[in-house]
């Protein structure tokens, strides 16, 4: 009980506003840099992937460049270059569509 006293008496009469002032900037900063623009790539991410239709051209995470031959609930139908693979919905990157010319090129 004589260390809490004692280190209750060391403090400063403004340190615990201080440091609550310090904390609340922390957890802005926090949000604003780190959690909000990465809610909204997710939120992108998840919108690309709802709109993706038959015949669009994809990238899949793994690399691969198709093109969108039917669109399930959880599934994706693409034709590659020796023939067609079903992918995972989560496997399409959201980065953007592929490029025709790599399609094609890899005929």
């Amino acid at each position: 009980m004589q260390e809490l006293n004692l280190i209750l008496s060391q403090a400063s009469p403004d340190g615990g506003a201080s440091t609550l002032v310090f904390i609340l900037g922390t957890m802005l900063v926090f949000y604003f840099f780190i959690m909000r623009p990465q809610l909204k790539k997710q939120k992108e991410a998840r919108k690309f992937r709802e709109n993706i239709a038959k015949g669009d051209k994809v990238v899949t995470v793994g690399g691969i460049h198709g093109k969108v031959l039917d669109v399930n609930d959880k599934t994706v139908l693409l034709q590659v270059s020796k023939g067609e693979i079903r992918v995972d919905l989560a496997g399409i990157s959201a980065g953007g569509a592929a490029d025709g010319e790599a399609i094609q090129a890899a005929r």
